[in-house]
């Protein structure tokens, strides 16, 4: 059975399960009432700033695609990176030859790699605080 024609429909359905901060925030109201208005718009425009908690940075950008420990002279601070979530879609042409003959064939293919590569914010804490932020391009 061939699944491919069924992975554009696959891909919109998990990106359907990705959260808002809008609706974070609405499954943990008493939390986020709590914090200072500074916080509360940061959070409520998905975005974080040095000095979040843990809790205040899952409300903004939801659960970290992975974690890692970065390890320096100053010691060790937990990473949570954030990636692109947006489809990738990449279209190429080939030659086959063989057998006195040479086909062109033309594909679209929507390429997984691996989240490191595709990372477009990192979070660092240290000591269960904010302490970097950074943006990647």
């Amino acid at each position: 059975m061939n699944l491919r024609p069924l992975l554009p429909l696959l891909l919109l359905v998990l990106a359907g399960c990705v959260t808002t901060p809008s609706e974070r925030i609405a499954k943990n109201h008493s939390a986020y009432a709590s914090w200072p208005p500074e916080v509360q718009a940061k959070v409520r425009a998905g975005e974080v700033a040095i000095g979040f908690t843990p809790e205040q940075v899952r409300m903004a950008l939801g659960e970290p695609d992975h974690t890692f420990t970065r390890t320096t002279d100053k010691g060790s601070d937990e990473v949570w990176g954030y990636r692109d979530h947006k489809p990738r879609f990449s279209f190429g042409f080939g030659m086959m030859g063989g057998g006195g003959s040479t086909r062109v064939s033309g594909a679209t293919v929507v390429s997984s790699r691996e989240p490191y590569y595709d990372d477009v914010l990192r979070v660092v804490f240290d000591r269960d605080r904010v302490s970097a932020v950074e943006k990647l391009k």
